[in-house]
Formats: structure tokens, C-alpha cells, sequence
């Protein structure tokens, strides 16, 4: 008996010890959590694809990749200011994998499939193309992947379907062409006519349609003159032009982007459209700096947001400027803010889950706590308020060119509005389309 008694005595020290060093392992081993989550990782791998290659390149996905690029050299090594001054993603440090998103849509589910079940990414930052989120979304959704789109405008995301694992950190294309709308009309209360040169695919159209809609339900007498639809990278733009000039209009939009843009600016300027009708590009903001005295005056200019040129001026924003163009030597553009405010929105949601959960968080729990989340940006607070928390919303400023700076090799926006989120983004619930034809309900506009 007396020896019975010692072996479990014995057995019931081995067993305590064993389950206090199993206790101290969970809890002292680093990222180790009191649950049965998933061990702390050595990197948070992060794809992200933006063009590399192409016309839209230099212009767009270049500067967005730089702006990546640069963020996160300063985020892992602990230099980006409060609230992003933990190194990393909760003190796990992050690695890139950088894709082209050249080749079209085909391409890039191919691309992103790769990312996914090759590379063993956590997560995809990527696309410029309103095509290719298109593409991209459903494969996200069926592979639980997590996506954040970064810069594509097509409101058909989430107006047309739901995700779990597809986010947006930017204003979709509403807020460019209403915002667009609104300015026109109010420096211009008294037009009567409009036209309109814009891709010929979801994003072009959207963004054509929009804009119309939105002129004539503000003024129902403003007249059509014209509705141009030229492919994605034509680059050749003479009969439209001639068109354009033979209809007169007082007002022609397009949102043109990358060397789309630069062409057409380009090939209208021996022809003088930009002095018959008023230009607004509500892209616009990339072809400052790029253009430099080759723009003109009088030009209205959008940044879909307030981004580039038309950012506030706030600390987040003198900071991202200073170490954009130390690196660089430019100001960063507009897609390069669109890419700061996915990165700092995924390292806040990732940083929330963790501390929610009290260790390092499943995929699962990053995404729920990503939902409807407010965060800041060098553009402002950023609100995940649509598509059930997964769709941003955000102000949208506009301005026209005045006269060239020679300090910084642009021309200045003068006349600028900014237009609060609730004025140019439709409440919850509310497709663009149905907010329009309604007469914007529950906006809220200075």
C-alpha cells in the first residue's frame, strides 16, 4: 500500500510539472497564445500585384508599387508614426512577393491562384484594373483567400455581389462622378451641354454613365453631345477628337487613365479642344507631374479621393510625402495613396485580431475584425461602411488648373472643393444607380 501510495505521489508531481512547463511554453513562447490558435510566424507574406510592365506602368503601377515598397521598409523597421510605429504586423516583420499585373484577366486568376497555392501567400494586395478585380474575386471566395483591392473603381463589386474574403480600402468609381458632377456645376451653374470620352469597359462606362446620370439629375436641361467609347489602350484618339470639337460641348469628362491620359491630352492640344469645352479628368492627378508644362490651364482635376496633389495637410500625410520622395525623388500620385491605405488597413486589422483573440489570429478572425473598421491614412480616416463592412467610403476633392509652379514642376489646383463621404457615396443598401435616379437620398453636401 505504502508503496502505492509513493508511485502516485510520484505521478502526480511528473503529471503537475509536466502540465506547468506545457502552460509555460503556451504562454512564454514568443506569440504563443493561452488558446489553440495559430503560432506566431516567422513573416506575414503579402502578394502584391500592380503593373509592372505597359502603359500603365509608369503612371500607375509603378508609383503604387513604390509606395509599397517604401511603407514597408519603413514599417518593418518600426519608423512610421503613431498608430503604425509597431514593427511589422504585431511585431512580425513583412515580405513581399511583387507580380506584374500585365496580360489581362486570364492572367491574372492565374497569377493569383499561383500566389495562393504555390507561393503560400497570407494574403493578395493587388489590382489596378477594373477587369481584373472582376476576374480575380470570385476565385478569392472560392479559394478563402484573403484579397484587398487596392486602386480598381467599378462599383459592380459589391453592388452585384457579396464576399467574405474580398476587401476595398478606397471610394469605388461613385465618388470620382458624382464628386465630378457637383464641382462642374458648381463653377460652371449655368451649362447646358456635356460629352463624354471614356474606355469601352466597366470602368469607363460606369464611370460615364455616372457622371451623365448625375449632371441631369442636378440639371435636368444639360444636353448629350456625345458618347465616346475608344478600347482600353487605343492610344489613338484623332476621330474622337474631331467629333468632340464638332459638337462643341460645353463640358467633356473622361476617366482615362495611365498613357491612356497622356495620349489624349497629348493629341488634343495642336487641336485646341481644351479651349472650346472644359476637360475633366477625374484621374487627373497623375499627369501633373508627369506632364509637367506640357498640361494647360483650366483643366478640372480629380485624384479619386483626396489624394496627390488635392491631400490634406495633416502629419500622417508630411510624413508618407517626405519618405515617398527622399526615396523617390517625386511626390506620390494618387495609386500610391490608394496602396498606402491597403497596407495600413490590412496591418490594422491584423493588429486588432490579435488583440482580440490575445495571440497571433486565423485568417477567419483577421477578416472579422477587418469588417467595418475606421482607420487612418495620409488621406484621412478611411470607413469600411459598404458591402456589409468590406467597401470604403471617402471624401473626394476636385480642382482646376491654374498657373505652372516652377518650385514644383506642376501646375496648381486652385478652386479646389473637397466633398465629405456622405455627399458623394450612396448610404448602405443603395446601388449607385438607384441613389442617383433617386436624387442622391440622405446625402449630406456643404
Amino acid at each position: 500500500m505504502r508503496q502505492r501510495n509513493v508511485h502516485t505521489s510520484v505521478a502526480r508531481r511528473v503529471a503537475g510539472i509536466a502540465a506547468a512547463a506545457a502552460l509555460a511554453v503556451a504562454v512564454g513562447a514568443p506569440g504563443g497564445t493561452a488558446g489553440a490558435g495559430p503560432a506566431r510566424p516567422a513573416e506575414v507574406k503579402i502578394g502584391i500585384v500592380t503593373f509592372l510592365s505597359g502603359p500603365a506602368a509608369a503612371p500607375f503601377g509603378i508609383p503604387a508599387r513604390n509606395a509599397a515598397e517604401v511603407l514597408i521598409d519603413e514599417i518593418n523597421a518600426g519608423r512610421a508614426p503613431a498608430p503604425y510605429n509597431q514593427r511589422g504586423i504585431a511585431g512580425v516583420p513583412i515580405r513581399v512577393v511583387y507580380v506584374d499585373e500585365a496580360g489581362g484577366a486570364d492572367r491574372q486568376v492565374a497569377e493569383f491562384r499561383r500566389l495562393v497555392l504555390d507561393e503560400r501567400v497570407d494574403l493578395v494586395i493587388g489590382y489596378i484594373s477594373s477587369a481584373d478585380c472582376l476576374a480575380v474575386a470570385p476565385v478569392a471566395e472560392e479559394l478563402r483567400a484573403l484579397l484587398v483591392m487596392f486602386d480598381c473603381g467599378t462599383n459592380q463589386i459589391f453592388e452585384e455581389r457579396s464576399y467574405r474574403y474580398v476587401f476595398r480600402t478606397h471610394g469605388h468609381q461613385i465618388l470620382d462622378n458624382v464628386g465630378a458632377a457637383r464641382y462642374i456645376l458648381r463653377i460652371k451653374p449655368e451649362i447646358a451641354s456635356i460629352a463624354g470620352i471614356n474606355q469601352n469597359y466597366a470602368w469607363g462606362q460606369d464611370s460615364w454613365r455616372d457622371f451623365r446620370d448625375s449632371v441631369r439629375r442636378l440639371k435636368p436641361d444639360v444636353r448629350v453631345m456625345g458618347e465616346h467609347f475608344p478600347p482600353l489602350f487605343g492610344g489613338e484618339y484623332s476621330a474622337q477628337i474631331s467629333a468632340l470639337l464638332g459638337a462643341r460641348p460645353e463640358v467633356v469628362h473622361t476617366s482615362f487613365w495611365g498613357g491612356d491620359l497622356e495620349s489624349f491630352l497629348i493629341q488634343q492640344l495642336p487641336r485646341r479642344l481644351y479651349e472650346r469645352s472644359t476637360l475633366v479628368l477625374t484621374t487627373g492627378d497623375t499627369v501633373l507631374p508627369r506632364l509637367g508644362r506640357n498640361m494647360i490651364p483650366g483643366v478640372v482635376v480629380g485624384a479619386r479621393g483626396p489624394h496627390g496633389a488635392l491631400a490634406p495637410n495633416v502629419p500622417l500625410n508630411r510624413w508618407f510625402r517626405e519618405v515617398y520622395a527622399r526615396r523617390f525623388n517625386v511626390r506620390p500620385v494618387y495609386p500610391s495613396y490608394h496602396m498606402s491605405q491597403a497596407i495600413f488597413g490590412v496591418k490594422t486589422a491584423y493588429e486588432r485580431a490579435q488583440r482580440q483573440v490575445g495571440g497571433w489570429p486565423t485568417r477567419e478572425q483577421v477578416i472579422d475584425a477587418f469588417r467595418g473598421i475606421t482607420f487612418d491614412t495620409p488621406s484621412g480616416p478611411i470607413r469600411m461602411a459598404l458591402g456589409r463592412g468590406h467597401q470604403a467610403i471617402e471624401p473626394v476633392a476636385y480642382g482646376i488648373t491654374s498657373r505652372f509652379n516652377t518650385a514644383t514642376g506642376e501646375y496648381d489646383l486652385t478652386r479646389v472643393v473637397v466633398f465629405p463621404a456622405e455627399c458623394v457615396n450612396p448610404p448602405e443598401g443603395m446601388t449607385s444607380a438607384d441613389w442617383i435616379a433617386q436624387g442622391f437620398p440622405g446625402a449630406r453636401c456643404p
